[in-house]
């Protein structure tokens, strides 16, 4: 199954890369790296990619320390509901990304849940353009790609709190140390594994996003949304004809670079935790 459906198809891609073809038979049109070229110089390519890009930094930015700070609140034993709230924040992952799209849809649209909301209470006259803007819409997919995936990211970070020795702390406040002074010194030095597989996790989940921008911006307006998944997607199933060779080098093209950042971000990992490392010896010593 793992060679039918992952890396046969892999490989198959770069093979259909050096090729025009249109998905029917077998590529016969070979054309070298024409695609790779038409890829590299297609404008809506690289906008595709610098939304991709957007998006990424934006939800990594938003879900890592909040998710954290969410986690924090619900491993404080004194809070009553803790498993309610833990399913009200675990619920959205749950539900599958093209439904919450078309749902997200149908509110954010002109004639929408929000914009009707809105016009009653008189906070505006005709709505607000939510998916008419390009820095909207994209502010809004956002938003709800962080909302989506939260919940799973909170169970991540409570698994490493829940790891950390409470023998610390009671030192610590035998100490006279602050909460914020435990923090600092404690809690956040020792999440730092959790940290890094946390932040790879998010940025490849997000650069792999797709679903939900399909049904909900279609990566519109005017490709104001549109990520290289929706692109390559684009290119091989609603173009006419379809390019499956040329979408098959698209897609290479972008996994490439986000296995350059995947490993940028390993090194900057690696490298971190030898510093940390050495600076517990230090501090030891």
């Amino acid at each position: 199954m793992y060679l039918a459906f992952t890396v046969w198809p892999i490989l198959a891609s770069y093979y259909y890369s050096f090729f025009r073809w249109n998905g029917a038979g077998w590529p016969a049109d070979f054309i070298g790296l024409e695609n790779y070229r038409q890829v590299l110089t297609d404008p809506l390519f690289w906008g595709a990619f610098e939304n991709s890009f957007i998006y990424t930094i934006a939800t990594v930015v938003i879900v890592v320390p909040g998710a954290l700070l969410i986690a924090m609140i619900l491993n404080n034993r004194g809070l009553r509901g803790v498993t309610f709230f833990r399913t009200l924040i675990f619920l959205p992952v749950v539900l599958t990304a093209a439904i919450v799209g078309i749902i997200m849809n149908y509110i954010f649209s002109a004639t929408g849940f929000v914009n009707q909301l809105l016009m009653h209470a008189g906070l505006s006259k005709n709505g607000v353009p939510w998916l008419n803007e390009a820095w909207l819409a994209m502010l809004l997919l956002i938003l709800i790609g962080a909302w989506k995936g939260f919940g799973v990211k909170v169970i991540y970070w409570l698994a490493g709190l829940q790891s950390l020795p409470p023998d610390l702390y009671e030192a610590s406040s035998l100490d006279g140390a602050s909460e914020s002074q435990q923090f600092l010194y404690i809690t956040l030095p020792l999440l730092v594994p959790f940290l890094i597989v946390i932040t790879i996790l998010v940025t490849n989940e997000s650069f792999k996003v797709f679903d939900l921008v399909r049904t909900f911006t279609n990566g519109g307006p005017y490709f104001g949304t549109d990520v290289v998944p929706l692109y390559i997607y684009s290119q091989a199933f609603d173009s006419t004809p379809p390019q499956m060779g040329y979408a098959s080098a698209g897609g290479i093209t972008f996994g490439m670079a986000t296995v350059v950042v995947s490993g940028l971000l390993g090194l900057l990992a690696r490298r971190f935790g030898m510093r940390r490392s050495v600076n517990l010896r230090t501090n030891r010593g």
